[in-house]
């Protein structure tokens, strides 16, 4: 079992950056795959990035080349860096990750608004 807590959320020109953190209760170094999802108001839940434990990312479509996703195991930690925001990027982010079952964090806001 694990516990994920998200930060780094906030409100944000379009254009601009943020980097959300996502903070395990427990070593990462042996889960499967830690990632992103996003959901908007109103819409589901969709994927927006992965790393798995070899450290393969995998991203959505809408987010390849602004988005980036890494992670620092001796922090057990996931990163994501989000550059280039559009408004279409305004969500809550939840953390999940991956060891027989998905495990979520509580989400963070994301904002973008000029």
């Amino acid at each position: 079992q694990v516990q994920l807590v998200e930060s780094g959320g906030g409100l944000v020109q379009p254009g601009g950056s943020l980097r959300l953190s996502c903070a395990a209760s427990r070593s990462i170094y042996s889960i499967d795959a830690m990632g992103w999802y996003r959901q908007a108001p109103g819409k589901q839940r969709t994927f927006v990035a992965r790393i798995t434990r070899d450290g393969t990312t995998g991203y959505a479509d809408f987010v390849t080349g602004r988005f980036s996703i890494s992670r620092d195991n001796a922090q057990n930690t996931v990163f994501l860096q989000m550059d280039s925001l559009k408004p279409d990027d305004t969500a809550v982010y939840y953390c999940y990750a991956r060891q027989l079952r998905n495990y979520w964090g509580q989400g963070t806001q994301v904002t973008v608004s000029s």
